[in-house]
C-alpha cells in the first residue's frame, strides 16, 4: 500500500531531522534495521500492519507500527529519554505524506513498553504508534 510507504518516509524525515533527537542519536541513528554491531542508541523502524479500515464515504487506512529504541546504557533511562523525543515529536503530528490527494488523519503514541533482551543485554523500548491515512 502505497499510503503505508508514505507514512513510513514522513516518519523517518520527522525523526531525522529533529535537531534534538540527533544530538542524542548520532548522525545515522534511525534506521530500518538493525545493524549487527549497532552505534547505540538507536531508533529501528518495527513491525508494521496495515488495514484497510474503509467506510461507504472514502478509503481509509489503519497503520499500527512500533518504533524500537536500542539502548546500552546502564539501565532503562537512556531509551526513555530517546522514546519520549519520539512522543513529543510524532503525537497528534500533522505529516505531510507527499501523496497526492492521500492525507494523514491521525497519528498517535499509543503505548511504550521497556524491556532488557537476553541475548544482547540492551535495553529496548518499543514506541506504538497508530495512524489513519485517508
Amino acid at each position: 500500500m502505497k499510503s503505508a510507504q508514505s507514512l513510513l518516509a514522513a516518519l523517518f524525515q520527522r525523526l531525522s531531522s529533529d535537531a534534538a533527537l540527533v544530538a542524542m542519536l548520532g548522525a545515522d541513528g534511525v534506521r530500518d534495521r538493525l545493524l549487527p554491531r549497532p552505534s547505540l542508541p538507536c531508533i529501528v523502524f518495527g513491525d508494521m500492519e496495515t488495514r484497510d479500515i474503509s467506510a461507504d464515504d472514502g478509503k481509509l487506512d489503519e497503520h499500527v507500527l512500533t518504533l524500537e529504541v536500542w539502548s546500552d546504557g546502564e539501565g532503562r533511562r537512556q531509551g526513555q529519554e530517546v522514546a519520549g523525543r519520539v512522543h513529543t515529536l510524532l503525537h497528534e503530528a500533522d505529516l505531510d505524506l507527499d501523496l497526492g490527494d492521500t492525507v494523514l488523519v491521525n497519528l498517535q503514541v499509543t503505548s511504550l513498553r521497556t524491556r532488557r533482551e537476553p541475548k544482547t543485554k540492551y535495553y529496548l523500548a518499543e514506541v506504538r504508534l497508530r495512524a489513519v491515512t485517508e
